[in-house]
């Protein structure tokens, strides 16, 4: 694989489960953040190169392509100003906001000849990476129910989290992994009806909690429960799924068997966990892998651009749902292939 020029945008968590796995890639890594901690960051991994910039001119001059790890509601604007300089671009989940942002972004890299890569790393953590295996090969048939949760403590760590008006809340923020996995095994989602109960204003601070349950029935008759939680300072991250058809259910709870555990490594900042996965292989590198090889020659990664706007699609629907108290109707899309 050549070597590749990466621009990274964001210096926070999600960015640094992302530069190691770049550095492992072998990348030459250039780190762009408003919030002063690019240099810091760059210092910690100046081993392999990695530098830090002060303007995005200065960033986009030196990378083949872009990592936008920031906030989600800056998210569109970045990833437009680097699809406009003929960056391909890694976007963190969200893509976007709202449907009609992400699918601009789609829009303006399939008009520039680049690829837009939503990162929807779930796709790449083994157990779910094996459940869409096995459902894809027929091992129990067309699912037909299927139950996913995620739950861990609330994000009060970084205060746009609790502001729907900049994060979309629990239920694009947290719970698009899931809405997103199920459409991958059941198919395009038409109907979401969902709630949230606890905090979902901005201020949130250790204490507070908040939910979000999304049901979604699929063209196909499926239905998919969806369940995200972020919870008190001490609930442990956890993710659960269950799906059913009529060959049989697969299942599986990411604190049942826990081969490895590190427990403290002294360096992570309070409250700032992003999900690992024991015994294996980084999901962020697999993820990252995939995305590289596919921008020098190889097939295409996982998630599409268009998986990332179907997802943002049914997350909206929630959102709105959750507003008013009704049920939305999701009309096929052409892109969907409905």
């Amino acid at each position: 694989m050549a070597r590749l020029d990466v621009g990274l945008i964001g210096a926070g968590g999600i960015a640094r489960a992302h530069l190691p796995a770049w550095t492992e890639l072998g990348a030459r890594v250039t780190i762009l953040s408003t919030d002063g901690q690019a240099e810091q960051l760059a210092a910690r991994y100046a081993e392999f190169g990695v530098t830090a910039v002060d303007s995005l001119a200065e960033l986009l001059d030196r990378s083949s392509v872009v990592d936008v790890c920031t906030p989600t509601f800056t998210h569109r604007q970045l990833v437009l100003d680097a699809i406009a300089a003929g960056k391909h671009v890694v976007c963190e989940k969200p893509l976007a906001l709202t449907v009609d942002g992400a699918q601009h972004m789609v829009d303006a890299a399939e008009a520039a000849g680049v690829l837009l890569f939503p990162a929807h790393v779930v796709r790449y953590f083994p157990a779910y990476a094996a459940l869409a295996e096995s459902v894809a090969a027929g091992g129990i048939g067309a699912p037909a129910v299927l139950r996913f949760t995620r739950s861990g403590r609330y994000p009060v760590w970084a205060p746009w989290f609790a502001d729907p008006a900049l994060s979309g809340g629990i239920l694009v923020d947290q719970m698009i992994h899931d809405l997103d996995f199920a459409r991958l095994l059941a198919g395009e989602v038409v109907r979401v009806h969902a709630q949230v109960r606890g905090r979902h204003t901005p201020g949130a601070t250790d204490g507070d909690v908040a939910t979000g349950t999304a049901v979604l029935t699929h063209a196909s008759g499926a239905v998919s429960h969806v369940l995200g939680v972020w919870g008190l300072p001490d609930l442990p991250f956890r993710t659960t799924f269950r799906v059913a058809g009529p060959g049989g259910i697969l299942e599986h709870d990411s604190t049942a068997h826990t081969g490895f555990r590190v427990l403290a490594q002294g360096a992570r900042a309070l409250g700032e966990g992003i999900p690992g996965s024991a015994m294996t292989e980084s999901p962020y590198l697999t993820e990252l892998r995939d995305f590289a090889a596919a921008v020098t020659g190889g097939p295409a990664p996982r998630a599409s651009a268009r998986d990332g706007v179907e997802a943002v699609r049914i997350a909206a629907a929630a959102a709105e749902s959750a507003r008013t108290g009704e049920p939305v109707e999701l009309k096929p899309t052409e892109e969907a292939g409905l």
